[in-house]
């Protein structure tokens, strides 16, 4: 990828990202264990940066899938969901005895992923309004929690992985996707990237310990989680 490119796409990357509302209230203020700054959260009008045709050459959303490891019949929750983009991916992976709670802030992008499943002929998604403190997941019955370049947004982070925590199975896992904050050359603002140290930091706090570490991707770790 040509360095005009990166820099166009970071450009359009910030574009987005302004376009979006601060729907928890606390961006710019530090985390309360590593103190990086929690970004703020994008809205639903900036959606269609988030189905853009380029994002498989991108961000390969691909392989992230593959990564993941997921088997017929789990449950997985796409927290931040969004549009649905990696929602309507989950629900094909799993498969009809699988199912996938698509969790979202907005109802604005529920709706977004009602329509999408409607369309894709998808009957095993589930829409979930959560609150900026509570995914609003089942005690003990989701295999798999993931967050594609959501969890630097989390207005209450602590809370929300505690709440996370108590929601996975015994063999349960809760998976960021995050861009890269150790690589400069990632088009896109300081406080919308993580370091693995920073994650680490923050999910130990809540005795969450990282399981698997996946760096295959063009610009984002993938990284696992699992209790203590």
């Amino acid at each position: 990828m040509t360095r005009a490119r990166v820099r166009s796409l970071g450009s359009a990357m910030v574009a987005f990202l302004a376009a979006g509302v601060l729907l928890a209230g606390q961006a710019g203020t530090p985390h309360p264990v590593s103190g990086r700054i929690i970004a703020g959260v994008m809205g639903h009008e900036g959606a269609p940066w988030l189905d853009r045709p380029e994002r498989e050459a991108e961000e390969r959303p691909s392989l992230a899938i593959k990564a993941l490891q997921l088997r017929p019949g789990m449950v997985v929750a796409d927290f931040g969901a969004g549009s649905g983009y990696y929602t309507e991916r989950l629900a094909r992976a799993v498969g009809p005895t699988g199912k996938v709670l698509a969790v979202d802030l907005q109802p604005e992008m529920l709706e977004m992923v009602g329509r999408r499943a409607k369309k894709a002929g998808l009957t095993n998604i589930e829409l979930v309004r959560s609150t900026p403190e509570d995914p609003r997941l089942p005690a003990g019955g989701v295999d798999l929690i993931l967050m594609v370049d959501v969890y630097h947004e989390l207005a209450s982070p602590q809370r929300v992985l505690r709440a996370m925590k108590a929601a996975l199975s015994p063999t349960g896992r809760i998976a960021i996707l995050e861009f890269r904050k150790e690589d400069p050359e990632v088009p896109i603002r300081a406080e919308h990237k993580m370091s693995v140290a920073q994650a680490t930091q923050e999910f130990g706090a809540e005795g969450l310990v990282l399981d698997r570490r996946v760096d295959s991707l063009p610009w984002q770790h993938l990284l696992l989680f699992r209790a203590r």
